[in-house]
């Protein structure tokens, strides 16, 4: 098989540069009309640890949508209005930007997600959905993985209680030896230990989602992965790695009201 085709997805979807620049302008429009915004609300002491707050009309159920970028592009300007969806349906959606490798290494990005979902919860007083796009979705998994009342024991154990990976990479392994993967720099080892695939199943809702016309290992990887911990899984049709987050500024898409019921069963924490 080969790798490179597989996970190279700014390769393998010839327009993938001309979407992204879409994303950019509608998330710069979706923060300039969304009244209910607080941007640039900072988790840590780093100039990227931020994030967008947008809020619901009334308060209510929580949520945190990561971008994607392989872990080493983009930041939480490129991904606002994939909040809009959620938020009309009465769900306050975070949006955090965080370091890029190679500059850190990949767990002190999984340490900054953790230190904006605790921001985030102090702040709200509610468990939360966490949704993410490609890296952003392995990062959901492993929020939702975390032991957080090992960091704070003042901390509901399952402050991230459901989570909606959205074409994930689950498996780091198979990624590093592409040219995406090279730039994590990541032992074996530490590849193993960074995949959610191989932990043990996290308690509470999952539901992973893949684009059906992305490569056979996205898909693979979305499939095993909700297997193995127990959730649901679902392909939008013809949808490649960059078009399968259409549906989140939609409020009337099926995807969108599935995501908000899941934030709406979380119990304030």
């Amino acid at each position: 098989m080969d790798l490179e085709a597989e996970y190279n997805n700014r390769a393998r979807v010839p327009d993938s540069a001309a979407i992204i620049g879409t994303w950019a302008r509608d998330a710069a429009a979706f923060r300039a009309d969304w009244s209910r915004s607080t941007l640039d609300i900072p988790y840590g002491e780093g100039p990227r640890e931020r994030f967008d707050l947008f809020e619901a009309e009334v308060p209510g159920p929580v949520a945190m949508f990561i971008h994607g970028g392989y872990w080493q592009a983009l930041d939480k300007s490129f991904g606002s209005h994939w909040a809009r969806g959620l938020a009309m349906r009465g769900v306050t959606v975070a949006v955090p930007s965080y370091d890029l490798c190679p500059n850190v290494p990949l767990r002190r990005i999984v340490e900054q997600m953790r230190a904006a979902c605790i921001t985030l919860h102090r702040r709200t007083e509610r468990r939360l959905l966490v949704v993410g796009h490609s890296a952003g979705g392995h990062l959901a998994a492993m929020l939702m993985a975390t032991d957080w009342a090992a960091i704070d024991p003042s901390l509901p154990p399952r402050l991230v209680g459901a989570a909606l990976p959205v074409s994930g990479v689950f498996e780091l392994e198979p990624v590093m030896g592409t040219s995406v993967g090279r730039g994590l720099n990541l032992t074996p080892e530490e590849a193993r230990a960074l995949s959610p695939r191989w932990m043990r199943p996290a308690i509470g809702e999952l539901h992973a989602v893949v684009g059906g016309a992305e490569s056979a290992e996205f898909i693979r990887q979305t499939i095993d992965f909700a297997a193995a911990w127990r959730g649901s899984a679902e392909e939008i049709p013809d949808a490649n790695h960059f078009t399968v987050l259409e549906p989140f500024p939609d409020p009337a898409h099926a995807l969108v009201s599935f995501a908000a019921d899941m934030a709406g069963r979380l119990a304030p924490g």
